[in-house]
């Protein structure tokens, strides 16, 4: 990156390692430099929780809002109903409007750990698509703006191309996204004066179709930037873990597995994530990231607390680092873990250790919990589990709870109720 930025907000992006693609660089630069922008990026509502595949978009609003400037959540009200192709070798489930709305519910709130609310010039604002597609005249807005569109440029676009090369169909429904998402640019700008979509690279086509829908339909200066498509160095997409997605809504994830999960990235990712996910001073971070060996495990506590301190609050993200040394440096139970309570009768005759690491989820099945405890990878009270078909009874819980743990890293407190 060569080009001298006049903008904080554009020159910070860059700087922290946001930028893979914008649409006219030096025009948003010279936008951002002269006045207040307001950006988006929009979400739909699959589940009842983002995970932190979604964190770096949060991210940019964040950063957008701290350097001056108003961030617009859009929530996909609408869209959700349609199903974003994008990346997906079928298309997704169709969600009733109740299943739609009890989601949008559950997943505004992380919002507010991240952005300022209000009504203040660069106060975030959230909106939800469905407010102006809900009202579309099919017809009329074919008319008005199905012009724009060519089925020629839409075959060229990675969602289409992907289930076309792999002969998977792609439903009309489907195919029509992408001109909701281009209207949701255009209604942005024409109600609230927002000049940027932001998103990641995968969203690329999608923004670009925004972009020239403003042009073509009111002669509206509008820009697109994205990020780069996050995976980790393993070339694993960011935002799952060995036991199932990483969300970011604390009554789906506790916060002690969240810290857990940035405790344990690959040595590779940790400057990147640094800069990503914190807002630490870079020449801090580039102390951080030069450290070998076991001093570089500091500064993945470090990336740990900080990025638990956003999404849970910092007494939470302490609590979850002091849990986590009492475990690893102490060897002690700790009230932190995650827990798993099972019915007193259930151990009256003998509960399956290969069961337990089964529903407490350190496994994805008993024959894999067999095979690790054949491997020596399981450990009840720190003390290994040698026979496959060990069980407990009631007497095991004498203290109350006993640590099972798989591997070195993954703990869960059992206790009989």
């Amino acid at each position: 990156m060569k080009m001298k930025l006049n903008s904080l907000f554009l020159e910070t992006f860059v700087a922290r390692g946001y930028l893979h693609q914008c649409s006219d660089l030096e025009g948003l630069d010279a936008l951002a430099a002269r006045q207040p922008i307001t950006a988006y990026v929009g979400y739909d509502c699959t589940a009842p929780s983002l995970h932190v595949g979604h964190l770096i978009s949060i991210m940019m609003l964040r950063l957008l809002q701290q350097t001056g400037h108003k961030p617009i959540v859009l929530i996909g009200g609408g869209t959700t109903r349609v199903g974003d192709p994008t990346g997906k070798d079928e298309s997704r489930p169709l969600l009733t409007d109740d299943q739609i709305a009890a989601n949008i519910s559950s997943i505004r709130n992380v919002f507010g750990k991240f952005l300022i609310f209000g009504d203040g010039p660069t106060d975030a604002i959230m909106v939800n698509n469905a407010d102006w597609l809900d009202r579309l005249n099919y017809i009329g807005f074919l008319r008005d703006f199905g012009t724009h569109f060519t089925i020629n440029r839409m075959l060229t676009m990675d969602s289409v191309k992907l289930r076309l090369e792999r002969e998977q169909p792609l439903t009309f429904l489907e195919f029509n996204y992408m001109l909701l998402q281009a209207y949701d640019f255009l209604e942005l700008n024409r109600k609230y004066g927002c000049h940027l979509q932001m998103g990641g690279s995968d969203q690329w086509g999608n923004i670009v179709n925004g972009v020239e829908l403003g042009r073509r339909a009111d002669a509206a200066a509008l820009y697109g930037l994205t990020t780069p498509l996050l995976t980790l160095a393993s070339g694993k997409k960011m935002g799952k873990s060995e036991s199932g997605a990483v969300w970011l809504n604390g009554d789906m994830l506790g916060p002690y597995e969240y810290w857990q999960y940035w405790r344990n990235v690959e040595d590779a990712d940790v400057g990147r994530f640094l800069r990503l996910f914190t807002e630490l001073p870079l020449d801090e971070i580039a102390r951080l990231e030069k450290l070998q060996g076991q001093e570089l495990n500091e500064a993945k506590k470090i990336l740990a607390t900080q990025a638990t301190a956003m999404a849970h609050g910092a007494e939470q993200a302490q609590q979850a680092a002091e849990t986590a040394r009492k475990t690893f440096e102490e060897g002690a139970l700790s009230d932190g873990l995650p827990e798993l309570v099972i019915a007193q009768n259930e151990f009256s005759s003998g509960l399956a250790v290969s069961e337990l690491l089964r529903r407490s989820g350190l496994c994805a099945s008993g024959g894999e919990a067999r095979r690790l405890i054949k491997n020596r990878g399981v450990r009840i009270n720190d003390r290994l589990v040698e026979n496959e078909l060990a069980a407990l009874n009631p007497a095991d819980f004498s203290n109350g709870a006993i640590k099972l743990s798989a591997g070195r890293k993954k703990h869960v407190l059992v206790r009989a109720g």
